[in-house]
């Protein structure tokens, strides 16, 4: 359902079965310099979250953006633990 939304927007989506196949398949589009953007859902990458900061920290582009599942609700960030622990501070 997360995916279809943004198929139906015109953009290109793949979906994951596992949190693990989540984060390879994000190591494996970073890679990539045609991606600008991989969007994610909050309940898979809260699983690898810190995996993927150290991969934000080391390489900013493309922007990975974490968004709430379309049911639920969203969760509160702490933009500031957020960027301290990308930037290693």
């Amino acid at each position: 359902m997360f995916v279809n939304g943004f198929k139906l927007a015109g953009a290109e989506g793949i979906v994951v079965k596992s949190a693990e196949e989540a984060f390879q398949l994000v190591k494996d589009l970073m890679q990539r310099q045609e991606v600008g953007l991989i969007i994610l859902s909050e309940d898979l990458s809260e699983k690898f979250r810190s995996d993927l900061n150290e991969l934000r920290a080391r390489k900013p582009t493309p922007l990975v953006y974490e968004l709430p599942p379309p049911v639920g609700r969203p969760k509160k960030i702490d933009y500031r633990a957020f960027l301290r622990s990308v930037l290693g501070v």
